[in-house]
């Protein structure tokens, strides 16, 4: 069940909330919890089981581990947890790779190949792990004292609008809420949710859905017969849909939880304005950033190593293992190392030169980030090199896709939202939709605006086929 799709908006989000606003205080919580679960179960009802054994064995692990004093026994706690939650990620996400990976080299050598059934890759299996590992190494580095009660651990882990794609949220940042968000259950705070969600909604359904149609059409095709200027314009489109299709993802999750009283944190501040890769890292999937420097990046020493052949080292195999997270597939591994090869240029020279040139930098963000979602999108390092040969070497077109009028009206709309805070004018607009205090008035314009661009989004899903969520996979 995605947020885009008619079984939500209509049928489930509207009994959910009306049963939880009917509820007595006591019981808004377990409301959540069996909604979330039911949400869950109605997507992956195989995996569920898996889940909730594996969280009921880590939560009674991560307990014993917090009774223990530092040594050997608290360590050993550690591990185990660690090898319950990645070894699930392991098994159903990257087993599949490693083995087809091993069966190319032993075939080279003229061995047997090992065998090996596939299985089903579990919706936000890598969102549900990270959640997981943050709890257990919070509590062992002391941040937090363990929960007393499972079902406050599955509330943290299951609360359905974070559960499939995030936003990642560290568990000391999520414990007090699990009561507090009960004080900010308000109007206020439901009325401002209501129109985060729908926002979120509009930026999926109404821009991402239409240039990821072409962008679909365009990679889809025959990479031989692509001509260089559809070669291009399938890159842009694509590089619009992942981003208007996880910010508005993202939004959607911020307004359901604050609907709630929940406070989640932001995961996306306009990220194709960026002055540089660094600062594009800043603003795209802030939650993610903030867990791989927090859990992998500082356990390697971080800024406090003694050489910088070791810190530009450390830069580059975070952002090896940022790709390799997102999909079991050399084309991820391959943007990853694209990343990290440009932030650790920015460390060593290139940042010099582009804090020289002011915002305009934004425009080689802009492309470096454009020219990695081709590695992104395809998965193939063969058949990205093929992409790349029809973008960077002149072709002509050949009438495999052309724009039509709703593309390229969605393309502006898409330029428009991702650029317009570079001027002050643009971010003081996104400040106080986003921040700013609603009046009565505003609030009375706000919800008009809202149900308008509802109803136009619940007819687009209604007639249109093509209706992805690109990280729902991952």
């Amino acid at each position: 069940m995605v947020f885009s799709s008619i079984v939500f908006l209509f049928y489930f989000l509207p009994v959910f909330l009306l049963v939880y606003y009917l509820a007595d205080a006591r019981y808004k919580n377990g409301v959540i919890l069996a909604g979330s679960l039911f949400f869950y179960a109605w997507g992956a009802p195989v995996f569920v089981v898996t889940l909730l054994g594996a969280t009921l064995a880590d939560f009674f692990i991560v307990r014993t581990m917090a009774a223990q004093p530092r040594g050997a026994r608290r360590t050993a706690l550690l591990c185990a947890s660690l090898c319950i939650n990645l070894g699930l990620l392991f098994y159903y996400k990257y087993c599949g790779f490693f083995v087809t990976n091993l069966n190319h080299l032993l075939a080279g050598i003229g061995l047997q190949p090992i065998a090996w059934a596939s299985v089903v890759l579990p919706i936000g299996i890598s969102f549900y792990t990270f959640e997981t590992v943050t709890y257990v190494v919070d509590v062992y580095r002391g941040l937090h004292q363990p929960l007393r009660r499972f079902r406050d651990y599955l509330l943290y882990i299951l609360l359905f609008p974070k559960l499939i794609a995030g936003p990642i949220i560290r568990f000391h940042d999520f414990a007090g809420q699990i009561q507090d968000h009960l004080l900010h259950d308000n109007t206020t705070n439901r009325l401002r949710g209501f129109y985060r969600f729908v926002l979120g909604l509009s930026k999926k359904v109404l821009i991402a859905n239409v240039v990821g149609e072409a962008a679909n059409t365009i990679f889809g095709a025959q990479y031989g017969e692509l001509g260089t200027v559809t070669a291009w314009m399938g890159a842009l489109a694509y590089t619009f849909q992942i981003y208007f299709d996880f910010s508005g993802y993202s939004d959607m999750a911020l307004g359901l939880a604050l609907m709630m009283g929940f406070r989640f944190p932001e995961n996306f501040d306009n990220p194709y304005t960026a002055t540089s890769v660094t600062d594009f890292w800043r603003r795209w999937h802030i939650t993610l950033g903030s867990w791989m420097r927090n859990y992998l990046y500082i356990p390697l020493g971080g800024n406090r190593v003694q050489s910088k052949m070791r810190l530009y080292f450390n830069l580059w195999l975070v952002f090896l293992a940022s790709g390799l997270w997102h999909g079991a597939a050399w084309g991820f591994i391959a943007w990853g190392a694209w990343h990290g090869a440009f932030l650790v240029a920015e460390r060593m020279f290139l940042g010099r030169w582009l804090g020289r040139l002011g915002k305009v930098s934004f425009l080689y963000t802009f492309m470096v980030v454009l020219t990695g979602w081709v590695f992104f999108r395809i998965e193939y390092l063969r058949a990205s090199v093929d992409y790349f040969k029809r973008m960077f070497a002149w072709h002509p077109d050949n009438r495999i896709w052309y724009p039509d009028n709703l593309f390229c009206t969605a393309t502006i709309i898409a330029a428009l939202f991702s650029f317009f805070t570079l001027t002050k004018v643009g971010s003081r607009i996104q400040q106080q939709v986003y921040y700013g205090t609603y009046s009565l008035r505003r609030h009375y314009w706000a919800t008009g605006i809202s149900i308008v661009l509802l109803l136009l989004c619940a007819a687009r899903i209604t007639v249109a086929t093509f209706n992805p969520f690109i990280y729902f996979r991952f």
